[in-house]
């Protein structure tokens, strides 16, 4: 009845801001369509319906938030007014009771704010779907920023996911792709990264790591980590300024290159995927600025790193391969990677996929991102993996957000960026540490210690290999003895159930013949 309940509540709210009316309106010309504004000819909706849309997400809670958030990044796909709404979710949600956040710090820092910092400002400078920052000054004089989860969001989000996995389940059951698109698995990845948001310590250990991979780069800067003052519902970490990276018009003024900042974007990104294997899973605008200050003029500033991707070595190798074919027109290395990997099944034909995989890929190569949507190209290849039987793996739904989000950014910035010319030298270069040269030498060089090891035991496992070559050995002497007194317990058990079966039968026929004798 609780899934009932909030199924109707959300329906009611729908309703309520009128997103209903803004479906129909996508089917002006129906009899459905005619008749429902018919039916409901009294309600006067005299709010945008960017602001209606924004409203209601926001009143429906963090999951549809988050979904906003990611539309709006694609101002290919919506409205100008719209698209500016959604924006307002990425950092403006309206935020909670000040006096709410100052329990949490006291209750989980065992301190209130006015003792644990020398200055701590109750007015958040920031609010989205499931926590807001205060800033506040350390004793030491350290500038800080304070981050608070939102009061009960594992019950609210708890009873959202409850929905999504009834709705999977169904899916699963009476929609013929649903087993192939793995709707419960998918549902299940969702779930496991938006509880992982909801641990503050581990989001700070997120940004620990993200801090070490690109501790000597040039281009990104991950903000400091105080362990004092963290734990699973509050997160102290280094203040950071910069420009968000959708206020191009503040970008230019303040004489940054655009183009530099879309390419050097690209770069960070799949430096993330393919050389850590460890990459910023929610890169919406809100989340990303540039610096401003002189030392670190023109860098990258990641911030809300609550979700998270990360691949292991076999995802690795079949993406990077995918690109590298990708970027080489090479369709036929394509559909050998999903046929070889098992994604696709192994009788599926390597010429009729990669006839599929070129119709969907060839129309956007050496075409800059204001003239091709890579939205669509994803939509496209899904249904040539539905067309194939191609199951959908759930551990690779982030990285394609992901590389939504990364597009949607690099349209804000610079629309004639070519990504495939921009992407293309990274990956080359990535492939030959992997499966060249220089990937070979790397391997070496971290297999050393194990070498160091092996290499002085080395004669004396020899001697040893060539002595229990010679001479037989005693413990397959005793299993082949045991194998074979097995064999004839086996032979002994097998006569006793015949010889029991027959005299269970010879019963069953004696009472059959007695009973026989009776009627007649």
């Amino acid at each position: 009845m609780r899934k009932v309940w909030r199924l109707i509540v959300i329906f009611y709210i729908l309703f309520r801001y009128g997103l209903d009316e803004m479906a129909v309106s996508y089917f002006p010309g129906r009899r459905f369509a005619v008749l429902y504004r018919s039916l409901f000819f009294w309600r006067r909706l005299s709010i945008s319906p960017g602001v209606r849309l924004r409203k209601a997400l926001e009143e429906l809670g963090p999951i549809f938030i988050k979904f906003g958030q990611m539309l709006s990044t694609r101002r290919d796909l919506l409205p100008t007014e719209i698209a500016d709404e959604l924006s307002k979710l990425q950092d403006r949600v309206p935020p909670f009771d000040s006096n709410l956040a100052v329990e949490q710090i006291k209750e989980y820092l065992g301190a209130p704010p006015e003792k644990l910092f020398a200055r701590f400002d109750p007015v958040p400078v920031a609010s989205a779907s499931v926590a807001q920052v205060h800033f506040a000054t350390l004793h030491n004089g350290r500038e800080v920023a304070v981050k608070v989860l939102r009061p009960e969001m594992q019950k609210r989000i708890g009873r959202d996911i409850e929905l999504m996995y009834v709705f999977a389940s169904l899916g699963e059951r009476f929609w013929r792709d649903g087993k192939r698109l793995r709707l419960t698995a998918v549902v299940h990845e969702f779930d496991k990264s938006l509880h992982d948001e909801l641990d503050l310590l581990r989001e700070a250990a997120n940004y620990s790591q993200l801090r070490r991979n690109f501790a000597e780069s040039d281009k990104l800067i991950v903000p400091e980590i105080f362990w004092d003052y963290c734990s699973t519902n509050v997160m102290v970490m280094e203040k950071m300024v910069g420009i968000p990276i959708s206020q191009t018009d503040r970008l230019v003024e303040a004489g940054l290159d655009l183009k530099k900042l879309a390419s050097n974007g690209v770069e960070i990104f799949l430096t993330q995927v393919f050389r850590d294997a460890f990459f910023h899973a929610d890169m919406h605008p809100g989340n990303i600025l540039i610096s401003v200050e002189p030392a670190t003029f023109g860098r990258y500033i990641a911030l809300d790193l609550g979700i998270v991707g990360m691949l292991d070595d076999f995802d690795k190798e079949y993406l990077s391969k995918n690109f590298v074919a990708f970027f080489r027109r090479d369709y036929r290395m394509v559909a050998q990677a999903n046929i070889e990997s098992g994604w696709a099944p192994p009788d599926t034909s390597v010429v009729e996929l990669e006839a599929a995989v070129r119709t969907c890929c060839e129309p956007m190569f050496d075409r800059p991102l204001r003239d091709f949507s890579f939205g669509l190209v994803l939509m496209r290849l899904f249904q040539t993996s539905r067309r194939f039987n191609i199951e959908i793996q759930p551990q690779l739904v982030l990285l394609q957000k992901t590389m939504l989000n990364i597009e949607g950014l690099g349209r804000q910035l610079d629309p004639d960026l070519d990504l495939w010319k921009t992407a293309k030298p990274f990956l080359e270069d990535w492939m030959d540490r992997q499966v060249g040269i220089r990937g070979l030498v790397d391997r070496f060089r971290m297999e050393a210690v194990n070498y160091s090891r092996i290499l002085p035991q080395l004669p004396c496992l020899v001697e040893e290999a060539l002595k229990n070559i010679a001479r037989p050995d005693r413990k397959t002497e005793l299993l082949d003895r045991m194998i074979l007194e097995q064999a004839s317990i086996n032979r002994r058990l097998t006569r006793f159930l015949y010889f029991a079966s027959g005299v269970l039968m010879g019963v069953l026929l004696v009472r059959i013949l007695m009973n026989w004798h009776y009627f007649f």
